[in-house]
């Protein structure tokens, strides 16, 4: 009879305990379970299922080990045998003048014929209302075509007929028709900005070709003279730009600033977002000077009344966060990308080292980090001396901040070791997969092999962020990028880089995550599927690891979580997809022929 009470009493007892201990349990508000989960860990872990609990990863591991965390509420999501891998982030991309633009923009990315491409120029031409204009603005290259060519001013003309209408390549040279030269009143005798020219034929008239040379401000200027959406339609169209990165698996964007896109005021239609808890994107942008020879009082203005802030928590709720100066400091110290000219020389600007020292140490007191745009090894040489100069003159207080180089097309090795000693890092772009062909054309085979020396700055123990540099000189499409930097070859399959120079898909996949994570000082919450990180993935429309090269390109996303949250769903997930107004205003390119292009 004792031992029976005895018994009961433990059986009790043993009750209470799993009911208290029921109590604590932690219970994930979203798992996804039969998935070949890429975690991106230093063991280069794959799992099969994860767990979400408040807006980060729980756990993660077999569907039986991550299926203990569930309950009646929690979300199960079937991945049935897709690739999931942390968002994707993309450390230069222009996000938030892209996305004022969007829906008035008509995009070439990915079109793979000329014929195609002037079929879309006349169509949407033939829709396009009375004030308005046709405008193609960077995103593609010749070598994409099946034709291996650029339009011809006729082509153009012939597509567009009396509207208005601008094509840009990259920031190397543009076409306006002959309606465009008449709406903007140029003629044989407008003078062109310094470092620009308006091509005229041998009969000595205009044929509406803008070259920079290498200068790109004919190009800013021509762009900055078109008429603008309303507020309304620029809301609209971040919303529909930043579905877009959504649809390609990015879930981050740092904004590297731009020219003709001021602070604050062209950033509106993004804070409209961020102020509404509507943004479907983690975004941290830099601050770029617009006015040359002005640029020091610029700073001191935003240094004053602005906050850089790191490692804080940026909820979906927000997202929009300022980290820093550049992606130019100073104009006089810019060089330019455009391979179609001679390489600019910094010795040709005498104010340049002046105006980039005060500049950089005004960030460097006040604890900004910044960034600079250089494409050239001179460039960078350079900058260095000025870099060190300031370091030593505030006793190595430059090197405890964060700073980085864009770009580094043609950096030296010893550079690199100069850049470690420093502790900076390098953010590099899929520029050469754009303008490949015309950097071999201008500097030779032999250089393009180690442009830019990815392996080399890996090896130096940097840390390297990948990106895009879209819309202009580049496409925003992430995928292309990482083909890039896995095969060398360029969106018309020129062989640019050498064996040496490639990355394995997963090395490409770390500087697109956390390796980007890097540039906005968040690689301790971003960037991996680890426990405690944003719950920040993609599930894509193919396996990333094993399918053929060349198919690396078309790759997308068809559901995109960001802290946890659906933005992007389609295919079996569609009915997930969260609800986007349509596309404004009705003439807008993007509701008939969207984005990316797959034809």
């Amino acid at each position: 009879m004792k031992q029976f009470i005895l018994l009961i009493l433990f059986s009790i007892t043993l009750f209470s305990c799993k009911e208290k201990n029921k109590g604590n349990e932690v219970i994930a508000d979203l798992i996804v379970t039969n998935a070949k989960i890429a975690i991106m860990d230093k063991a280069k872990s794959i799992k099969e299922a994860i767990a979400i609990k408040d807006r980060k990863v729980l756990a993660t591991g077999t569907n039986e080990e991550i299926l203990k965390f569930k309950n009646e509420n929690t979300k199960i999501i079937d991945a049935n045998g897709k690739t999931l891998i942390p968002g994707l982030n993309d450390s230069h991309l222009h996000l938030t003048r892209a996305a004022r633009f969007y829906n008035a923009e008509l995009r070439w990315d990915g079109v793979t014929s000329l014929k195609t491409a002037l079929a879309m120029l006349k169509e949407q031409a033939e829709r396009t209302p009375k004030g308005q204009w046709v405008r193609v603005i960077g995103g593609w290259s010749p070598f994409q075509f099946e034709e291996k060519r650029f339009p011809t001013p006729e082509e153009i003309n012939e597509a567009t007929g009396d509207v208005p209408a601008f094509v840009l390549f990259l920031y190397s040279r543009g076409w306006l028709n002959k309606a465009g030269l008449k709406a903007m009143k140029i003629d044989e005798n407008t003078l062109a900005p310094e470092g620009s020219s308006y091509e005229k034929g041998p009969d000595g008239k205009l044929t509406g070709v803008l070259l920079a040379e290498p200068s790109p401000t004919i190009l800013y200027q021509t762009i900055a003279a078109l008429p603008p959406l309303s507020e309304s339609e620029m809301v609209n169209s971040t919303k529909q730009y930043y579905r877009e990165l959504n649809s390609l698996g990015i879930t981050s964007g740092i904004d590297a600033g731009g020219g003709g896109h001021k602070f604050p005021e062209d950033f509106s239609s993004t804070k409209i977002l961020a102020d509404a808890g509507a943004m479907p994107i983690r975004l941290s942008y830099y601050l770029f000077p617009q006015n040359k020879g002005a640029e020091y009082d610029e700073f001191q203005e935003w240094i004053a009344n602005n906050e850089v802030g790191h490692n804080g928590e940026i909820h979906l709720e927000h997202g929009y966060e300022l980290e820093g100066g550049g992606e130019f400091l100073a104009w006089s110290a810019g060089d330019f990308e455009n391979f179609l000219a001679p390489q600019p020389l910094l010795e040709n600007r005498p104010t340049w080292r002046k105006d980039l020292k005060q500049i950089i140490r005004l960030h460097v007191d006040n604890g900004w980090p910044f960034r600079i745009h250089a494409t050239y090894g001179e460039t960078i040489a350079n900058m260095l001396d000025v870099i060190e100069e300031v370091n030593n003159e505030t006793n190595g207080k430059l090197a405890t901040k964060r700073w980085l180089f864009d770009h580094a097309e043609t950096v030296k090795e010893t550079d690199l070791k100069r850049i470690k000693v420093l502790n900076g890092g390098i953010a590099i772009q899929a520029r050469m997969a754009y303008a490949g062909e015309f950097f071999v054309e201008r500097y030779g085979s032999e250089k393009a092999k180690q442009a830019p020396p990815v392996r080399k700055m890996i090896e130096a123990g940097l840390p390297v962020g990948a990106g895009t540099d879209g819309t202009r000189v580049a496409s925003y499409n992430p995928w292309p990028a990482l083909y890039w930097l896995i095969t060398g070859k360029t969106v018309g399959d020129f062989q640019l880089a050498e064996p040496s120079n490639q990355l394995s898909r997963e090395e490409a996949l770390q500087l697109y995550t956390k390796g980007s994570a890097w540039v906005s000082n968040e690689e301790t919450v971003k960037g991996t599927l680890e426990n405690g990180m944003y719950a920040d993935f993609a599930i894509l429309s193919d396996d990333y690891f094993t399918i053929p090269e060349k198919e690396i390109n078309n790759l997308k996303s068809i559901l995109t979580i960001v802290g946890g949250k659906v933005v992007f769903a389609s295919d079996e997930y569609k009915s997930m997809n969260p609800a986007l107004p349509e596309a404004i205003p009705a003439w807008s390119p993007v509701k008939i022929y969207g984005g990316f292009q797959d034809k």
